[in-house]
């Protein structure tokens, strides 16, 4: 268990420690993907709670805002930049979230974070209407580090 930051030798976990290390600029993008009906597609800016797009993207900003307070051994983070863009394709939508800050640690749970709550909030709108969506692919496609 030694190879894991979270984990200590006498396998307790804890916070790892980041104060000694140099700020940086640092960036990461992640997506997320909703399967549905073709029919849901039709209908999601006009479900029965609303504009599930529009609503979807302030979730996956607040979201990121709140990470520390979901993963237990996040640090919280200064952010400086939160996108996140929905786009409609023939079976679902799809997210993409990039988080942004210049810090001692990566932003790679913000950005995870971000897709994956925007993609519930997706699917907690139309729910009513569709019940044999899926959340597939979440997944971390892009991080990024440079001198602050």
């Amino acid at each position: 268990m030694s190879e894991l930051s979270h984990v200590g030798a006498d396998g307790a976990v804890h916070m790892v420690d980041v104060g000694g290390k140099p700020l940086s600029r640092r960036r990461a993008v992640a997506r997320a993907t909703v399967r549905m009906a073709a029919g849901t597609v039709a209908r999601l800016e006009d479900l029965p709670k609303g504009d599930a797009l529009t609503t979807a993207q302030l979730a996956g900003i607040m979201a990121a805002k709140r990470t520390s307070e979901l993963i237990p051994l996040c640090h919280p983070l200064p952010l400086t930049a939160i996108d996140v863009r929905l786009a409609i394709v023939p079976d679902g939508v799809t997210i993409e979230a990039a988080a942004e800050t210049t810090a001692q640690t990566g932003v790679e749970m913000e950005a995870l974070t971000a897709a994956t709550v925007a993609a519930l909030t997706v699917y907690d709108m139309a729910k009513a209407i569709d019940k044999g969506m899926s959340i597939t692919d979440v997944t971390l496609v892009e991080k990024t580090k440079e001198p602050a």
